[in-house]
């Protein structure tokens, strides 16, 4: 049977471009389905979602919409409603990729849509507006979704946008081709574990002494979006365990920094009773913007990664509110969990020498936590630095209590 991928568009204004669009698709030998986003006024070219259909899906109803002039409101029911009908055909197996094309309105709603859609089915926007600062991000977010710039505009199907859509109608194809890995565990039991250059050691170590024991360890970047993405990841059921050590994307929700990772950070394998280790990498430091320092931040102790990146050391007072909000988080979980903190520095930046490193004032947030952590969590002080071996064997020894083999 032929790969079915849903197109996504706003007909009513590139109606002609999703035509070419459909016909290279089927040329290649796929079949189509085209979802038609438009919502403001009616289209020449004929879908086979039509707009009435998502307006409905959504609760809605599409003249209520058309005579609606709250713009935000009409986009967020159209993203809503696509979400919930290509969410079904997902489920239902009847699709196995998304395109779409557009410009900054269709590739917002488009990218939103395929955001919604699990791990590992291929996502492709062709987008006019990819590469306006800010966009890019707003687009993928923590979606796996292939952003395809075509430079020009979408408006008119001349032998340029061609050649774009040629190409980006390619990559798809390949996408769908057999003999890509699924996006699945298999047999070996996967793991996501959390990982900071200043803990890369400890998470290397951990990762090859699992994987000798048959695991999979699957690595996020805590510093805010990869994270992010972990948790939606482990909400899909992708993963056995976690071991979270480097879980400072709490801290700086709660005080707004660059590596918020969201209301949610650290809660999803708690729901999901996934068993969790918990460390501190990160968790005593905080990154606020530097165009956005308050004026106490210069007085602060820090440690400058790079020339971009300033670790800021945490206040005693913020150790104990990012302590009470781990224990909440922690306190929720359905499943078996262990806290490691390493005494001697919670990572390679939090050693003797550096202007930052106060293992004293870190007992603060120990404190907070033991006091405030149920009886069934165990919190385990191990005499070394993050970076040891020590504390690499540590986390690998629970590990196998925990996740078994």
């Amino acid at each position: 049977m032929p790969k079915t991928v849903l197109i996504l568009s706003t007909l009513d204004t590139k109606g002609a471009e999703t035509l070419y669009l459909r016909q290279k698709a089927t040329a290649l030998g796929l079949a189509t389905l085209v979802m038609d986003l438009s919502m403001r006024g009616p289209s020449a070219w004929t879908a086979d979602i039509l707009a009435d259909q998502i307006a409905t899906a959504a609760g809605s109803a599409l003249d209520q919409l058309r005579q609606s002039r709250d713009r935000a409101g009409i986009t967020a029911t159209t993203i809503a409603g696509a979400s919930r009908i290509a969410g079904d055909l997902c489920r239902q197996g009847r699709i196995d990729g998304v395109m779409a094309i557009g410009g900054s309105t269709g590739s917002l709603m488009a990218t939103d849509v395929m955001r919604t859609l699990a791990f590992g089915i291929p996502k492709l926007m062709i987008s006019s507006t990819a590469a306006l600062p800010g966009l890019a991000t707003r687009y993928i977010g923590t979606g796996d979704i292939m952003l395809f710039h075509s430079v020009i505009e979408v408006a008119g199907v001349s032998d340029l946008l061609k050649n774009v859509v040629d190409r980006a109608v390619y990559a798809m194809a390949g996408m769908l081709t057999d003999g890509i890995s699924p996006p699945v565990g298999g047999a070996a039991k996967a793991i996501a574990i959390t990982m900071l250059s200043p803990c890369e050691r400890c998470a290397g170590r951990v990762r090859a002494a699992l994987e000798k024991q048959g695991c999979q360890l699957i690595g996020f970047s805590a510093a805010g979006v990869g994270d992010r993405a972990m948790e939606e990841m482990i909400g899909q059921g992708l993963f056995h365990g976690v071991i979270d050590l480097a879980p400072g994307g709490v801290g700086e929700h709660l005080f707004g920094f660059m590596r918020d990772a969201g209301p949610h950070r650290m809660e999803t394998a708690g729901k999901m009773g996934i068993p969790q280790i918990i460390s501190t990498c990160s968790v005593n430091h905080m990154t606020p913007a530097k165009s956005k320092y308050a004026p106490e931040f210069h007085q602060r102790r820090k440690y400058d990664l790079d020339r971009f990146r300033s670790w800021l050391r945490l206040s005693p007072e913020e150790l104990r509110q990012v302590a009470g909000a781990f224990a909440a988080k922690l306190n929720a979980a359905k499943g078996p969990v262990k806290v490691l903190i390493p005494s001697r520095g919670w990572s390679s930046v939090d050693v003797a020498g550096n202007p930052t490193y106060d293992p004293a004032e870190d007992q603060v947030f120990v404190g907070e936590l033991r006091l405030r952590l149920d009886a069934g969590i165990e919190l385990i002080e191990i005499e070394a630095n993050m970076e040891d071996q020590a504390f690499a064997d540590a986390v690998i020894r629970t590990a196998g209590q925990l996740f078994g083999q």
